[in-house]
């Protein structure tokens, strides 16, 4: 198969499968696609994930950047030949204990997600999280660092730093945060009724650390914050143009969240959603698990081309060489060993 010669567009989507179907590749290969999520159904072992990405890649020029959701504890996308990654609350735990330690440990859970994913030819993971831990959100629960905002910003800032130093970029995900909301937004439309004020001198606090620490992309939450905008934060002008890139001057790459789900319900049906978030100020646009649905998005935005590739171009993996040849890679490793 020639390969396509196009500009990424601005829809993210998943195969159906560990191994690419003829349906796959038409909609990888189509002008409105831009990149690729990859979930535990697209992995059986470490083989066979490098000959899936390996032919993503093959399939466009410029080639299609390929993310997953690799955060550590009970969201890990890959198992079998991949570092188990601790939940981000054990390293909350351990800055309660020891503040170095938990900074070297962020640091090193950084390099080894991003030594491992690159060298099976995944460009970017999306983490960190950085809401808060209020208590009250089970589906974020441990996978939050802390309760304190001044400790979440300064455990995803090396978390951060970890990834770039092994040459992969970093997705701050759910903003303005999801921690306080107790609503699942998979299967619900969740509403944070707190003051706008609360907000912002809480859970905005990690954003500005991880901005600061070269935080490459950001992921909205289907939350609705009434008192500050009656649209969840991922169909807001407000929350995305007026805070994001304006209070916080955030210039990165901001993805939706996955539009599938119930929190995105909103605005109607899967074209309506994906036009709301881009007109709200989403890059591009997430469609998981929903081929029927994937088709429908393609074709409504088959004339909508990325307006910011370079926003894009930063979030592919960096250096030519595995890191996990590196000292810097085992020294990680062994602290990473080490997290109790």
């Amino acid at each position: 198969m020639r390969k396509l010669r196009a500009p990424l567009g601005p829809v993210v989507l998943d195969p159906a499968g560990p191994v690419l179907s003829d349906d796959d590749r038409r909609r990888l290969r189509h002008p409105a696609t831009g990149g690729v999520i990859l979930f535990a159904h697209n992995f059986e072992n470490p083989g066979q994930l490098q000959a899936l990405s390996g032919e993503i890649a093959s399939l466009r020029e410029p080639p299609l950047p390929i993310g997953v959701d690799h955060e550590g504890g009970r969201v890990q996308r890959f198992a079998q030949g991949f570092s188990a990654i601790p939940a981000m609350r054990r390293l909350g735990v351990l800055w309660d204990r020891d503040r170095q330690a938990a900074r070297r440990a962020a640091r090193a859970v950084g390099t080894v997600i991003a030594a491992e994913l690159a060298a099976h030819g995944v460009d970017f993971s999306f983490t960190p999280v950085l809401d808060l831990d209020y208590g009250s959100s089970a589906v974020i629960g441990e996978r939050a660092f802390h309760y304190d905002p001044n400790a979440v910003g300064a455990l995803a800032a090396q978390l951060i730093e970890g990834l770039a130093g092994a040459g992969m970029a970093s997705v701050g995900k759910h903003f303005p945060g999801h921690g306080f909301a107790a609503a699942d937004s998979h299967v619900a439309v969740p509403t944070d009724a707190r003051p706008a004020r609360d907000i912002f001198r809480k859970d905005l606090v990690p954003y500005q650390a991880a901005i600061k620490a070269g935080l490459a992309a950001v992921m909205p939450a289907h939350v609705i914050y009434p008192q500050a905008d009656a649209e969840p934060a991922g169909y807001s002008k407000y929350w995305l143009q007026e805070v994001l890139r304006g209070k916080l001057g955030f210039e990165g790459l901001i993805f939706s969240d996955d539009l599938s789900m119930e929190g995105a319900s909103t605005a109607g049906g899967i074209p309506e959603r994906a036009r709301a978030a881009l007109d709200a100020g989403c890059d591009q646009v997430l469609l998981c698990q929903d081929p029927e649905g994937q088709d429908r998005l393609l074709d409504s935005l088959a004339s909508v081309p990325v307006s910011v590739p370079e926003r894009i171009e930063k979030m592919r993996r960096r250096g030519g060489r595995d890191f996990r040849k590196s000292v810097a890679y085992r020294e990680a490793l062994a602290t990473l060993q080490e997290i109790p």
